[in-house]
């Protein structure tokens, strides 16, 4: 087993799973160059809710947050998300990703990724008829009370079932 994977397994039997995911990515080098971070996880993994704070790590020549950033700290969260919650019988890939911006960010903002468990059962129903699909998650960055919509991020996610993403890999090699 790799070492990352015994540190994961450490970390969630000490921590608990969500808190092992939300302090593994709040210390990861990887997020922390987003300068985002995740403020809270749901027990049962459905809801991510992170904060991306403007600081001078993040400021553009228009003293708003980059959108690099904006972008950056939202990449990761629902495709990892998506991959505890499912499981290891699935693979999970982020296939695109698109950024709207509605107006520029002047102060803290603040983004949830949320899966219900209708969306849950709806994917493993999916995939044991079509073996692979794509999902769309649309992640909004929003104030504080989120009255006003900074931008939003359209999340294209590919799932598919594990033994078949095994086969298609291996006969696209053969």
């Amino acid at each position: 087993m790799p070492i990352y994977k015994k540190f994961i397994a450490l970390a969630t039997t000490l921590f608990g799973r969500s808190n092992a995911f939300k302090y593994g990515f709040n210390i990861s080098p990887m997020y922390r160059r987003s300068t985002g971070k995740i403020l809270s996880i749901s027990e049962d993994m459905l809801s991510v809710t992170i904060k991306l704070p403007i600081s001078y790590k993040n400021r553009n020549y228009v003293n708003s947050i980059f959108g690099g950033s904006m972008f950056s700290a939202t990449d990761p969260i629902a495709m990892t998300q998506l991959m505890t919650i499912l499981g290891d019988n699935y693979v999970v890939w982020d296939k695109s990703s698109e950024i709207f911006f509605k107006k520029p960010a002047k102060e803290d903002i603040y983004a949830t990724f949320t899966f219900t468990e209708n969306e849950i059962q709806e994917i493993k129903r999916r995939i044991a008829t079509e073996k692979e699909i794509t999902v769309t998650k649309i992640i909004s960055l929003t104030s504080k009370d989120t009255s006003i919509t900074y931008c939003e991020v359209h999340k294209v996610i590919y799932i598919a079932n594990k033994l078949f993403y095994k086969e298609k890999v291996k006969q696209r090699n053969a």
